[in-house]
């Protein structure tokens, strides 16, 4: 009998660590995209505020309260990881298994994102809670600050693999810079 063993997105490609830099596999039980319909922004916003105490963070922001996230990724599009009852307010669709997510974190992170992405995500510039679609290589991701030497990045599942592969080169070349 053949034994079946649950993998996710990544398989066994993370947790991956070349250098001071580290990737692991982020996982999240749901993931839903919420799309206000025409002129009910703000009530759609106001009824998120009462279910799950957050409303619709500003373009380019990610709110959080305990493990409830709420991030803007596209014009009128933000993902939530709870479900939200909106009837006749907005566009609800469970994303739960269409994207794969990881953080690469350490002190030479910016440096290999540096390599791939073309957003100045200096601290300065691209601070915490801070989220921007991008291109990381040749896939369009969705990339997220979440801590002074720390991101997480969010890809279609299907590109899993070539996301690590992509990060693994520029961590190899970093690392290489950077030993005597």
């Amino acid at each position: 009998m053949a034994r079946l063993i649950a993998l996710g997105p990544f398989g066994d490609l993370l947790p991956l660590q070349v250098g001071d830099v580290t990737c692991t596999e982020v996982t999240r039980n749901a993931l839903w995209s919420i799309a206000p319909f025409a002129g009910q922004h703000a009530a759609v916003s106001a009824q998120m505020k009462t279910q799950i105490a957050l409303d619709l963070p500003a373009v380019g922001r990610r709110a959080q309260v305990g493990d409830v996230i709420c991030q803007w990724v596209a014009h009128d599009q933000w993902l939530v990881t709870v479900p939200v009852t909106l009837d006749g307010l907005a566009a609800v669709t469970d994303l739960s298994d269409g994207f794969a997510l990881l953080e690469i974190a350490g002190p030479t992170v910016e440096d290999v994102l540096a390599r791939l992405v073309p957003v100045d995500l200096r601290p300065h510039v691209f601070g915490v809670d801070d989220t921007a679609r991008s291109l990381l290589g040749h896939m369009p991701v969705g990339i997220t600050r979440t801590g002074t030497q720390a991101f997480e990045v969010m890809v279609m599942r299907s590109m899993a693999a070539s996301l690590v592969h992509d990060l693994r080169a520029a961590m190899v070349a970093v690392a290489a810079r950077d030993t005597p």
